[in-house]
């Protein structure tokens, strides 16, 4: 074989990107117009980092676990909005650029789904962190 342009090549991307990074499009919105960012660290993964180039702008979405702790950098274009997926999180202890995590500076809404804090919001540059404890 002389060519890396393999279906196999390609799957492992596609896992790197919508589940190792978390950046995923969604159905109900297609073209990245709604950007799903939802990571899943796990194994002896400590850091990841990727960014995809939509119509709209660059999508970024960066993690690292350190001294106990994550901390999740996301980039999300100019006329789009996104739903954060933090796993393993609960809402007073997550921040957002070293501030309590409350609706307002483009954060439109904070719930929690299950052992996940659900954060929706609209376009800019974020800086979530917390206490990294995972699940069994």
């Amino acid at each position: 074989m002389n060519s890396f342009n393999h279906y196999a090549y390609g799957a492992i991307g596609d896992w790197m990107y919508r589940v190792v990074a978390g950046i995923e499009v969604d159905r109900e919105a297609p073209g990245y117009k709604h950007i799903l960012i939802q990571p899943q660290p796990g194994g002896s993964l400590t850091r990841a980092r990727a960014s995809h180039l939509t119509q709209y702008g660059k999508v970024t979405s960066s993690w690292q676990l350190k001294d106990g702790r994550i901390e999740l950098a996301i980039e999300i274009p100019a006329n789009t909005r996104a739903t954060i997926r933090l796993p393993n999180a609960t809402t007073a202890q997550v921040t957002e650029s070293d501030k309590a995590l409350v609706a307002g500076d483009g954060i439109t809404s904070v719930t929690r789904d299950g052992n996940s804090v659900v954060v929706e919001l609209g376009s800019g540059h974020y800086d979530f962190g917390y206490s990294w404890n995972p699940q069994p």
